[in-house]
């Protein structure tokens, strides 16, 4: 039986010094270029463009701009006498010991790799501060880097940069149980801060895959979506305030709790998916709403595509002010998962998949919403199977047939991904002319994401790294996406690997208007 189932830096914000060694000028500009993700000091007039050395040697046959490197530019390497300053400002937390560096040089999916020789851990904005000023003033390039989940090459450096980790930063400064406001330290794990807020009745207002390891300043530099941007909006709409230090070591305290300030530029939103270009996040203050009563979760089996969108216009309809995710996975997707992960189809198979779910206040309002909703959504013939989860255990294993798809990925070979905004009814086409376009070039060629956000993930697999097949794929991929107007990046930023195909994306467009005569 199928289950029915900053607040700106105002005027008078000020730029606070802390603890500089040296006198600085009132007059003093900020005297670093902060490019893709690194805080590079300017020494020469020209600018480092950098990519990642691959893991892999490199193959014979045609490239894609992203595997292109540039060279190294000049500055300094690290010396005994820069050692023994960081040593002295961050006692035990200067490591230099290759095998404890070796996670902090390659990128999650293992496709990138750089050769730091030091890694520094910090605990206090003040030592952020006096890690960069001193950087800068000795021409030492920095890469900042928070949990290391990003799939773009943008969180590892690119050749022997210094990796500031804001990892020990991981206190919660304050929480106000009224407002819902909480404030704490950039290195903070996602998960954590879940867990801290359940514990008080509230929720984070984003929610990820990599929650367990990926940190909040991460998640604010990326301008991080995640699964319920539908309900709570992104990461611009929440975040009230941001900590942020300047490559010169500046600190920029914008660090408001306000929800409502008119009084200035709202300088905060230029740092809230600037991917770490124009300074280090160090301290978060962001909205979190009131955790939720009621919670279920829907996994239904449509035919078509058209079907899903078509279920998903019913879902707001029908399901309005509770409906908190609804995304979407293909049969290609269940087929990794139950090969890779053992995990098993919960409904008949079907070309597509939909998660619902819902949260609220009142469980018997919210079921009796849901009931009506996949009784019209089966009488209607929009979905095939479905089965409901409201308690906790089966929930998690219905999110998991979403959540556990990049894992299942990592198993069926080098993974390629591309995280595409399409309008909402385009997002599939991408994947079946991908298809179309690679034949049997490619293992598999894979499409889930959020519906709710027009936000394709779209993955292809190959045995090995392929020079030959990512070839095929850039620049096609980008150039179908510019065709109709949509964004290469969605929510994972450029990082290195896009770098070269921002120009692609819709940007902005003058238009100029011939004078009046």
């Amino acid at each position: 039986m199928v289950g029915i189932f900053q607040r700106s830096l105002r005027l008078r914000t000020s730029l606070r010094q802390l603890s500089f060694h040296g006198s600085t000028s009132s007059t003093d500009t900020l005297s670093s270029l902060v490019l893709r993700g690194r805080l590079f000091p300017i020494s020469s007039p020209s600018v480092f463009f950098s990519t990642h050395r691959t893991l892999q040697a490199p193959n014979d046959g045609p490239k894609s701009l992203s595997d292109t490197p540039p060279p190294r530019r000049p500055f300094s390497r690290v010396t005994e006498e820069d050692l023994t300053f960081f040593r002295t400002l961050l006692p035990g937390r200067t490591i230099t010991d290759p095998d404890l560096l070796e996670s902090s040089n390659v990128d999650w999916l293992k496709s990138v790799r750089g050769s730091s020789e030091v890694l520094l851990r910090p605990q206090t904005t003040e030592e952020v501060s006096q890690i960069l000023r001193y950087c800068n003033s000795h021409n030492l390039a920095v890469n900042p880097q928070g949990g290391n989940t990003g799939l773009v090459g943008g969180s590892v450096p690119v050749y022997d940069e210094i990796v500031l980790s804001t990892a020990l930063m991981n206190n919660i400064l304050h929480f106000n149980d009224v407002s819902g406001i909480l404030t704490c330290q950039s290195g903070c794990i996602l998960e954590n801060l879940s867990l801290y807020l359940e514990e008080r009745g509230h929720i984070m207002p984003l929610d990820l895959g990599a929650k367990g390891s990926c940190q909040i300043g991460g998640n604010v530099a990326t301008n991080a979506g995640g699964l319920r941007l539908l309900r709570y909006g992104s990461l611009h709409g929440t975040v009230l305030g941001l900590e942020v230090v300047l490559a010169d070591g500046r600190v920029l305290d914008c660090l408001s709790t306000l929800r409502k300030d008119n009084t200035g530029y709202d300088l905060k939103q230029l740092f809230i998916g600037s991917e770490g270009t124009l300074g280090v996040i160090t301290a978060v203050s962001i909205l979190c709403p009131q955790k939720p009563k009621s919670v279920n979760v829907v996994f239904l089996g449509c035919e078509t595509f058209e079907q899903l969108l078509k279920t998903f216009q019913l879902s707001k309809r029908m399901l309005g002010e509770i409906l908190s995710a609804y995304e979407f996975l293909d049969s290609e997707c269940l087929n990794l998962l139950k090969t890779h992960l053992k995990l098993q189809n919960p409904v008949s198979d079907c070309p597509f998949y939909i998660v619902i779910e819902t949260q609220g206040s009142d469980p018997n309002h919210d079921e009796e919403k849901l009931h009506n909703f996949l009784e019209e959504a089966m009488a209607s013939s929009l979905v095939v199977d479905g089965t409901v989860a409201t308690e906790e255990g089966k929930i998690k294993a219905l999110w998991s047939m979403r959540e556990r798809i990049t894992e299942a990925l990592t198993h069926d070979g080098f993974t390629y991904k591309y995280d595409i905004s399409l309008p909402v009814e385009r997002i599939y086409q991408l994947v079946t002319d991908m298809r179309r376009h690679l034949g049997d070039r490619a293992k598999s060629v894979v499409g889930y994401g959020h519906v709710g956000d027009g936000n394709l993930h779209l993955n292809i697999t190959s045995p090995a790294k392929n020079a030959a097949l990512l070839a095929a794929i850039e620049p096609f991929v980008y150039e179908w996406t510019a065709k109709f107007q949509g964004s290469i990046s969605a929510e994972h930023g450029l990082g290195l690997k896009k770098r070269n195909y921002i120009h692609y994306s819709l940007g902005v467009r003058w238009r100029v208007f011939p004078p009046c005569r």
